[in-house]
């Protein structure tokens, strides 16, 4: 039997260093150590090593290195090298000894004979170590291979010589790979643990990573694994779920299962091990280290702060996480659904009242964040007024309005047969994910919307809005209480990055970004398995046709560009037909932007036409958000059409003419989610087209486009009505017949 030896810490500055508190502090890790489970570096026959997967684990370990990380490695594998190498040697001297004694090379009662584990770790380990090195070598990096026991941490001065050994290798640039020596140790004793807070057994590769870490005062210890990280109980078994933040204490709601299929640590092994090294000091992140899909940047998405597996931290925030109220507001909002519509619109006209009544409350808080402001523009977007609060009150009773026949409304009756109807109705999509920018009038909009078309919501704002927002919420979740459904609207306002929350893909339905370009591009990229309500770019185009008339002409490019040229909804690029130039109306065209102070970049075929001409624009596919614009020439209707379908982003599109033909073939041809005659672009806005408010425009060609409103947040489900019917009833030797008739629509009288 084996004794394990517990080994004392007499350090006397153990508890001196914190570990992280969040994981956006994780950037800050400087020293930092990774742990290769026996999963993660050996095939899935147990003999040999997974190349792939170590070869991106030595990638990402360069990677850090290079950024000037102290980065250290404690490996396992050398077993499984070892069998590898071993049990080739077995079989090709049976085969020469076989042949010699039969005359004949007959290998198929061959076996090969259990081979024992230190052994193999013996002729693995020196192979192991050569891997490492060549792998590193291609990223000019150079490792040193560490071999340690229980000995060397009970021994004071062997262990004061390993720390020693230790910290001149990473002096010297140098990453050490750090192993149990097991051609020479025990085997573990089973039931042994990790005990109290200074007394820990060298007996896995976890206790070993995480007594090197707190010995080291490493900032992070990365374990990986061959599960996601921490379940509530074990993975597979049904509503497991993974744990994002495990703090101490929380051990009693775990339930553990068995371990990995290699290795002796198992997960509760693990999660002691963490919990030591967390409480030395060392921040722990358990995660995948197998899944092909983020083996590649799982360690630098951990060292970046993503929420890759399970993080360990001693700081337990107050309020819950995003992970609970993204459940809380599932669960309150199938209540808010099955509300009758008179209920939901009194939330609504509740919530208007709401700011009107506490406008000076608002607008105390909103001057917290002008304060705080950087620049004008910024002020422009936070800016809230009387005026404001009052247009948005308004705005907000139209929704209340329009609610009454949202959800449960009835779209198609069907008789499929005898006493077999079917109904298709219009149900709320689920959990709606919105992210804005600046912009606090959006939390009030959004949240009528989310309420009027029975949808729970989880809205994550600017920091820059913090204060605004925050009382904006308030009095959201005060009108909701009305009837009971609070947590239904949620603000997110914990340390969430936007990329964490997109991967929240089993508990949000729909993520809808409003904001910069920007912003929607990285939500889209983001979104692995979400769909992505939006557009990423706002291109629109004024196309002034030879029949255009002069007043209009004018009054309609200046609103499409100045009104507010900062919106997804302003002019980017003027088309001119080619008779146009030349011409008083051109001139006064051109008079008009260089008063209101714009700057004009000539496209290709207008610089042509010009002996001085402005700047030549570098591309036509610009959004420039500001007072600039593109002045291109076309020569018919339907080149401006086939200019627009090529560099445009389908989201607003104008043509100005007096000719109605022309007009309409314009707006029949052009595939924009928004096409206007005789309009500013201006107008492509939700509150403008009578839907109250908008949650964004969508430039999408399905479910929603252009200003999404009410009736962009539902979607349908189908209601059948039978007597005991059976698809065998219609089949050839059926008794019944498909009747297929179209049944005049009735609308319920409540919403369930």
């Amino acid at each position: 039997k084996t004794t394990v030896v517990h080994i004392h810490v007499i350090n006397p500055s153990f508890y001196l260093f914190n570990s992280f508190a969040h994981r956006g502090e994780l950037r800050k890790a400087k020293r930092i150590v990774v742990k290769l489970g026996s999963a993660v570096v050996t095939r899935g026959d147990e003999c040999g090593l997974a190349l792939g997967r170590l070869a991106s684990v030595v990638e990402q370990v360069a990677m850090l290195q290079n950024q000037g990380r102290e980065m250290m490695i404690v490996t396992s594998g050398a077993v499984a090298f070892g069998k590898q190498r071993l049990r080739h040697e077995i079989l090709l001297s049976q085969s020469v000894r076989q042949a010699l004694h039969s005359g004949q090379n007959q290998l198929k009662d061959m076996s090969v004979p259990v081979l024992e584990a230190r052994a193999c770790a013996a002729a693995g380990q020196s192979g192991l170590m050569a891997l490492y090195e060549a792998m590193f070598a291609q990223y000019s990096t150079c490792t040193a291979q560490v071999l340690v026991t229980n000995l060397d941490f009970h021994d004071d001065q062997k262990r004061r010589n390993l720390n020693s050994t230790l910290q001149e290798l990473l002096r010297m640039n140098i990453v050490p790979i750090i192993n149990t020596n097991d051609a020479v140790v025990p085997p573990p004793e089973p039931n042994s643990d990790l005990q109290g807070v200074n007394v820990i057994s060298i007996k896995d590769n976890d206790s070993l990573a995480a007594r090197l870490a707190v010995e080291m005062k490493a900032d992070l210890l990365i374990a990986l694994s061959d599960v996601e990280g921490l379940y509530d109980s074990p993975p597979g078994t049904d509503d497991a779920k993974l744990i994002d933040i495990f703090y101490p204490g929380d051990q009693l709601s775990i339930t553990y299962g068995t371990k990995s299929r290699v290795g002796i640590g198992g997960m509760e092994a693990k999660v002691k091990a963490a919990l030591w090294a967390l409480q030395g000091g060392t921040s722990v992140v358990i995660a995948n280290g197998t899944h092909p899909k983020v083996t590649g940047h799982v360690i630098t998405d951990i060292v970046e702060g993503k929420k890759v597996g399970t993080f360990f931290s001693e700081v337990k925030p107050a309020g819950p996480t995003v992970e609970q109220q993204t459940e809380m507001a599932r669960n309150s909002g199938r209540t808010l659904a099955a509300l009758h519509p008179d209920q939901r619109g009194e939330i609504i006209c509740h919530l208007a009242d709401l700011l009107v009544e506490k406008k000076e409350e608002i607008l105390a808080a909103n001057k917290m964040d002008m304060d705080l402001a950087v620049n004008a523009a910024l002020l422009n977007r936070l800016s809230l007024s009387p005026a404001k609060l009052n247009s948005l009150a308004i705005g907000l009773r139209q929704i209340a309005v329009a609610s009454q026949d949202s959800v449960g409304r009835v779209l198609r009756r069907t008789r499929v047969a005898h006493n077999l109807e079917l109904e298709q109705i219009t149900v709320p999509i689920g959990v709606l994910l919105v992210i804005f920018e600046a912009r606090p009038d959006c939390l009030p909009q959004v949240s009528a919307l989310a309420i009027a078309s029975g949808n729970a919501l989880l809205a994550k704002g600017g920091k820059e809005a913090a204060n605004t927002n925050r009382i904006l919420h308030e009095l959201t979740q005060e009108a909701l209480d009305i009837h009971w459904v609070k947590e239904a609207v949620q603000l997110v306002s914990t340390r969430e990055e936007v990329e964490d929350l997109c991967r929240l893909d089993e508990m949000i339905d729909l993520i809808i970004p409003r904001g910069s370009s920007q912003l929607v591009r990285n939500i889209q990229s983001a979104a692995k398995g979400i769909p992505v309500l939006g557009h990423s770019e706002g291109i629109c185009h004024v196309y002034i046709d030879s029949e255009a008339a002069i007043d209009k002409v004018i009054k309609i490019v200046r609103d499409s560009k100045c009104d507010y040229p900062a919106a997804c909804n302003a002019m980017e690029t003027l088309l001119v037909h080619r008779d146009i130039l030349r011409t008083p109306l051109f001139d006064q065209i051109i008079d008009m932007l260089r008063t209101e102070q714009v700057k004009i970049h000539a496209g290709p075929r207008f610089a042509s036409y010009l002996t001085f001409s402005p700047s030549e624009v570098k591309s036509l596919r610009t959004e420039y958000g500001d007072l600039e614009c593109c002045v291109e020439v076309v020569d018919t209707m339907q080149e401006a059409i086939d200019h627009i379908h090529r560099y445009g982003s389908s989201h607003t599109d104008v043509i100005v003419t007096e000719n109605e033909d022309t007009a309409e073939r314009f707006l029949q041809q052009l595939d924009s989610a928004c096409v206007f005659w005789n309009a500013s672009s201006r107008f492509a806005d939700g509150y403008r087209f009578g839907l109250g408010a908008e949650v964004g425009i969508s430039t999408a060609r399905i479910h929603a486009r252009g200003p999404v409103g009410l009736e962009g947040l539902l979607t349908t489900k189908w209601v059948l009505r039978g007597d005991g019917h059976t698809a065998a009833d219609f089949s050839e030797q059926g008794t019944m017949k498909y009747l297929h008739e179209n049944l005049p629509v009735t609308q319920p009288q409540t919403s369930n």
